[in-house]
């Protein structure tokens, strides 16, 4: 095990470096992102008729796809991040402070992502404008799409304010490492600072996580986007007070995993071994088992209450839901990384950074399928299913899973760009480093532990 402490130095690498990697990693996503530009605009030219969706009946099958699957999937990735960095500072879990600024900027990349996916399915983007913002003090006590808007809005607003106030005390203290060519941006960000305010910051941020952690289960993945599906009479696929607990599992199970994967990668690049050490990737693969766990309790209760309840139609979709190979290859990946990761719990010689990287690749894509299915599966089996004899079908097309790549690409994009803007490691997770090992002495601005605790 390596002594070697963090430095300043260690945080700003990715800032003051440019690897050919880097280029290649960022044309990749760049490619991504474009690629779906054109074939939204192809979208825009001919209508929503250009993707697998249709019609709901037997012209059609489904208006939702992966469109609303994903879009469910990436807010779940946004508010699980948010909610790890949150538990980082309110409950001093300071095992994981390297990575809570990576936790926040997934938060900031999956809203984006999600956003983005609400303005591609409403075919319009100008229905945004017209529609939602024109009429909202009408839309938002009517229209479930609007509480989306809301709560999304609500909670970037939250995040980026929550990043932003961290990053003052980072890059006032680290200014004369910094880029010059972003002076504009970082007098911005620190427009007004003085030491005198690291105490009232902290204070701030501490009071931003603890209102994360009890709006949870009430926007969000805990409560509105689950209330779009179960509060529908129509849909017994989708109905259920077990949704709400499920959603934010499926959220802390996918920001978890894509938290360890974006760790890594840095990791990787910046030989970051003594920052993002293997300690970190243990403890968030056994949280990722936790939540893994409930999340197939949650599904095991839902589908034993449709499948033995009295309601035919609900009998019916749970049944369609079992047998579709869609739905039993997602649940087979996500129990077999819950067994490894119980084995690695009780064998550590089991455990390794590739395979925790592995477990969460298959996480993320169980996820994102099973998301799908039960969007699709919702439309498929109504209470009054009257296209049965002639049932529609739903598969996505290539501009849909374009969408899917350039929503990644964006989010790849916005973690290149910050990485080089400010440190994606917070300065006090260096300082409580070192001061662990009594090497803070000569840090004159060493943040209060009575504060951060």
């Amino acid at each position: 095990m390596s002594t070697k402490l963090p430095t300043e130095e260690d945080i700003l690498r990715p800032i003051n470096t440019l690897t050919k990697k880097y280029f290649i990693l960022y044309g990749i996503a760049s490619l991504a992102l474009l690629a779906f530009l054109v074939g939204w605009a192809y979208q825009l030219q001919k209508g929503l008729i250009v993707t697998g969706l249709g019609d709901w009946g037997s012209g059609g099958g489904s208006t939702w796809g992966l469109y609303i699957g994903a879009f469910i999937w990436w807010v779940g990735v946004a508010h699980g991040g948010i909610i790890l960095s949150a538990a980082v500072r309110l409950l001093g879990m300071d095992r994981y402070m390297p990575i809570a600024r990576l936790a926040e900027m997934t938060t900031i990349g999956g809203l984006s992502a999600a956003g983005f996916y609400i303005l591609v399915h409403m075919g319009r983007p100008d229905r945004m404008v017209t529609s939602v913002l024109g009429h909202y003090h009408i839309t938002v006590n009517n229209s479930p799409l609007v509480w989306d808007v809301t709560v999304i809005t609500a909670y970037f607003v939250l995040s980026a304010t929550y990043l932003g106030l961290t990053l003052r005390y980072d890059v006032s203290r680290l200014r004369d490492d910094l880029p010059d060519r972003f002076e504009p941006i970082y007098k911005l960000m620190t427009i007004g600072y003085t030491e005198e305010e690291d105490e009232v910051i902290d204070r701030m941020v501490w009071w931003l996580a603890a209102a994360v952690i009890i709006m949870a289960p009430l926007l969000l993945h805990g409560g509105v986007i689950p209330w779009l599906f179960a509060l529908l009479p129509a849909m017994p696929a989708w109905s259920g007070g077990i949704q709400g607990p499920m959603f934010l599992a499926i959220a802390l199970m996918s920001a978890i995993s894509g938290v360890t994967i974006i760790s890594y990668s840095f990791r990787r690049a910046y030989d970051w071994e003594h920052i993002i050490t293997d300690d970190i990737f243990r403890g968030l693969l056994l949280w990722l088992g936790f939540f893994t766990l409930l999340f197939l309790w949650f599904q095991l209760q839902s589908v034993l209450n449709g499948v033995f309840m009295g309601p035919l139609a609900s009998q019916h979709a749970a049944e369609a839901k079992m047998a579709h190979p869609a739905y039993q290859v997602a649940m087979t990946m996500i129990f077999g990384t819950l067994v490894y990761i119980f084995l690695q719990g009780i064998r550590p010689s089991l455990f390794s950074k590739k395979r925790a990287l592995l477990a969460s690749g298959i996480i993320l894509t169980g996820t994102l399928t099973e998301k799908v299915l039960f969007v699709v599966e919702g439309f498929m089996d109504p209470v009054f299913n009257i296209y049965a004899a002639t049932p529609g079908s739903y598969f996505p097309s290539l501009i849909e899973w374009m969408s899917l790549a350039g929503t990644a690409g964006l989010v790849a994009l916005l973690f290149l760009n910050l990485s080089k803007l400010v440190p994606v490691v917070e300065l006090h997770a260096v300082e409580h480093m070192r001061g662990e090992h009594g090497h803070d002495e000569d840090d004159e601005h060493a943040t209060e532990p009575e504060v951060k605790a």
